[in-house]
């Protein structure tokens, strides 16, 4: 059964999701300007092994927005504390784009933390802007159902519609107090972060990348780099999908990630 919760770290009240009743816990960490929702396709299909844990990560979904620097070192100390004040001493994690940066961040950091960890086209490695990404930045700082839909169109790249909820969620919840700031703090932070590479030869739990090989946002010849940096690791491309292949193919994506926990 799906609840939603509150915790209060350093002030700010976090918000997230919980479900399932295993004593195996499964972390669900969103991209920018992402929540929760993101993931509820994948969600029943994840609670029948695990219990799983969705923030929305602090600047973002309902989540307070304080005003800081949203560095990845301060997602990734956040995601300590967030855990810490669960009481969860060990969890696998999936993080995706943005989430996948700090998931990686976050396990170089705390390696004794992350049984398993997934990475889905996660960013870190990209320098340069793509056009999806940047409807998508636009999106964000003129939030209206137009500009939200033409991002979200892009990003899928399937040319299939898009659930009208997706849009109006993105478009009210970049419409709340310091939403704008969060997100352009992220970026900039996401822009002077030091090279993940010596981050990622940290890294030593068992470690899954999954890549839309259609990807606009960030396209799959990014892969490699992880593939090469993180010494237990695999490479598995998702075929016809975007940037979240968990919202495409959600009984795909959860049926490979499930081989890997359960493995």
């Amino acid at each position: 059964m799906l609840k939603e919760k509150f915790i209060n770290i350093d002030g700010s009240k976090i918000r997230y999701l919980e479900s399932g009743s295993s004593k195996k816990t499964l972390l669900l960490i969103h991209g920018l300007g992402a929540s929760c929702e993101r993931w509820e396709k994948v969600l029943p299909i994840f609670e029948k092994d695990f219990q799983v844990i969705v923030p929305d990560l602090i600047g973002f979904g309902y989540s307070d927005k304080p005003t800081v620097d949203y560095t990845i070192d301060f997602f990734s100390n956040f995601l300590e504390k967030f855990l810490k004040s669960l009481g969860i001493k060990k969890t696998s994690i999936i993080g995706s784009s943005l989430g996948g940066q700090i998931a990686a961040e976050f396990t170089s950091a705390n390696p004794n933390s992350v049984e398993k960890l997934i990475l889905v086209s996660p960013s870190g490695i990209m320098k340069q802007s793509t056009f999806a990404l940047d409807a998508y930045i636009m999106a964000a700082l003129y939030p209206n159902e137009q500009s939200a839909k033409n991002a979200f169109e892009t990003m899928d790249g399937s040319g299939k519609e898009i659930p009208s909820a997706t849009i109006t969620g993105f478009v009210s919840r970049m419409k709340l107090h310091n939403a704008k700031f969060a997100f352009m703090s992220t970026l900039l932070g996401l822009k002077n972060s030091e090279s993940i590479i010596t981050k990622l030869k940290n890294i030593s739990s068992p470690t899954l990348i999954v890549w839309g090989t259609e990807d606009p946002v960030i396209p799959i010849k990014f892969a490699n780099d992880f593939v090469i940096h993180i010494g237990n690791s695999e490479l598995y491309e998702m075929s016809d999908c975007g940037h979240t292949p968990y919202v495409q193919k959600p009984e795909l994506f959860a049926s490979q990630v499930l081989k890997f926990l359960n493995n």
